[in-house]
């Protein structure tokens, strides 16, 4: 995030898109819904229709994938009406006439023929986004995870640089992360091309400087693999063994036949988790690991906020922390991996990480800092780019608006899209064993629209097939006022009936993240 949680309700209009916020982030989403109490603008854009939008201005619903497009032809709208900041544009960023020619064709009309956003509420939006004396933008994996995915983010990005809404309080573009310490996983460098605070791999000083502090020569310029290729090296034998941490990819992982043939095909298949899954069920070993109660450490939550995780309780049995396993292993590897405890693996992370080189133990002992904090005079940095950025100026992108990998046919009729319920996190590995969520979320459903539901002769309750062109499930029908007609919601938590049978593994070419929010699919009756 370019900004903080609390400074949403200081926006003047806020557009979430690719989110649906007060399932997935519940506490966040009070922030948004406090803010349009209060009087604030608030739209959203999304295939569904879901709670949020009940507090919204207005709900603008595009066809799934189609998320270029009506960003295109919002700024097409702000640069006729001559409504973008020239002196921001000017002064802080370049390459607006190529973005310029690109958006000109997409007028609210093109737009409206791609997309299904009526062209006027396509232009309401725009006129309010661009007015406003301060808008933020909020976006989730409905943005991300599509073939065109980092396309989708540069273009959120175009838009906030078009008009100036970047670097002050209570604008920017805002991603909502999915998970509690997804954004610390990624600064401490669990990405395949990257060190810690993001320090390329190929980068001939920062691996010098790492090798210096880990006193090791000869460290590897040449990027490893994202989780989503691993998978297919495996499947074709080329990757041999592979050594998962706290994921449950049958389960979480699209195109599942294809990821289970891969995971059977390794030579040696370990995992480490808190509880038995889908996956630790095929490894060679199970290592057991602490849960965030009964171990030290930090978090970096979504707003980049660096913060103290303590131990509450003894964890059970032969459990044991993380950071201990890995340590014993890499020393029985040849390479001598010791700390004291957390605590001194924090000042190491402080010490090779430029962002975190300010942030101590005692300084985030009650309130967290967020970085960049690079050095310990500095107060942090709530709100980034705030004179300049991190490239100097910021760069448009000119876009093109292109189609999913996989659109419905005849034998295909449906867009399926996959996401979270609130009471569930994640593939279910720990609020499955709550009594009380599963009560309230016990199975898995096929939402869809009463219009499709009158259209195939079924109701709420019916046991339906869903079938795309990688496999089959079978699920129970839930007719909701969410949906709307072309366009069906599984939630991908249920293992019993796992929407990622039926997603599409094609990948992002550059964040290399699967289609898992636009497949084609067919609904039957599931006959005796």
């Amino acid at each position: 995030m370019t900004n903080t949680i609390a400074d949403i309700e200081t926006s003047d209009m806020i557009l979430v898109t690719g989110s649906n916020t007060t399932e997935n982030h519940p506490v966040l989403s009070s922030f948004v819904k406090r803010a349009a109490l209060k009087g604030k603008k608030l739209y959203l854009v999304d295939p569904r229709r879901v709670k949020l939008a009940d507090y919204a201005d207005k709900w603008l619903r595009p066809s799934p994938g189609t998320d270029i497009a009506w960003i295109n032809g919002m700024m097409h709208v702000i640069i006729k009406e001559d409504l973008h900041d020239k002196t921001f544009i000017e002064n802080r960023t370049e390459n607006f006439e190529a973005l310029k020619n690109t958006v000109e064709k997409y007028t609210p009309e093109y737009v409206e023929s791609i997309t299904g956003i009526k062209a006027d509420d396509l232009i309401e939006v725009a006129r309010q986004f661009a007015k406003a004396p301060v808008a933020t933008i909020l976006y989730c994996m409905g943005i991300t995870q599509h073939t065109c995915g980092t396309n989708n983010v540069k273009s959120l990005a175009n838009l906030s640089l078009l008009c100036g809404h970047l670097g002050k309080p209570g604008g920017g573009v805002n991603p909502l992360r999915g998970q509690n310490n997804v954004q610390g996983a990624c600064d401490m460098g669990g990405l395949p091309n990257v060190f810690t605070a993001y320090q390329p791999v190929t980068n001939d000083d920062a691996r010098t400087k790492l090798e210096t502090a880990w006193k090791v020569t000869g460290m590897s310029a040449t990027p490893g693999l994202p989780v989503t290729e691993m998978i297919q090296k495996a499947y074709e034998g080329t990757l041999k063994s592979l050594f998962i941490i706290g994921e449950n990819p049958l389960v979480s992982d699209p195109d599942l036949n294809h990821a289970r043939k891969a995971l059977a095909n390794l030579e040696f298949f370990v995992v480490q988790d808190i509880f038995q899954t889908e996956t630790t069920q095929m490894a060679d070993v199970v290592l057991p690991a602490v849960c965030f109660a009964e171990k030290d450490g930090t978090f970096s939550n979504t707003e980049r906020r660096v913060q103290r995780v303590r131990k509450a309780v003894e964890p059970p049995g032969e459990a044991r922390q993380d950071w201990e396993i890995i340590c014993e292993i890499a020393t029985r590897m040849g390479y001598k991996m010791s700390y004291e405890n957390s605590h001194d693996i924090f000042k190491e992370i402080a010490s090779v990480t430029p962002s975190y080189a300010g942030i101590t133990w005692d300084r985030i002992e009650k309130i967290g800092i967020h970085w960049p904090c690079p050095t310990q005079s500095h107060e942090g940095t709530p709100i980034l780019h705030t004179t300049q950025f991190t490239r100097g100026r910021g760069l448009f992108h000119a876009i093109e608006h292109s189609p999913p990998a996989e659109v419905p046919d005849e034998q295909y009729p449906y867009i399926l899209t996959t996401g979270r319920v609130l009471y569930h996190y994640h593939t279910g590995t720990m609020t499955m064993k709550t009594d009380g969520l599963n009560m309230l979320s016990p199975e898995c459903f096929v939402e869809i629209s009463s219009g499709d539901a009158q259209k195939l002769g079924l109701d709420t309750g019916a046991m339906v097939d869903v079938s795309s062109r990688r496999g089959k499930i079978s699920a129970k029908l839930k007719v909701s006022s969410k949906a709307v007609d072309g366009t069906v919601f599984i939630p991908f938590h249920f293992a019993k009936a796992a929407a990622n049978e039926l997603t599409n593994a094609k990948l992002d070419p550059t964040a290399k993240i699967p289609e898992f929010k636009v497949c084609a699919i067919k609904i039957e009756p599931v006959t005796a």
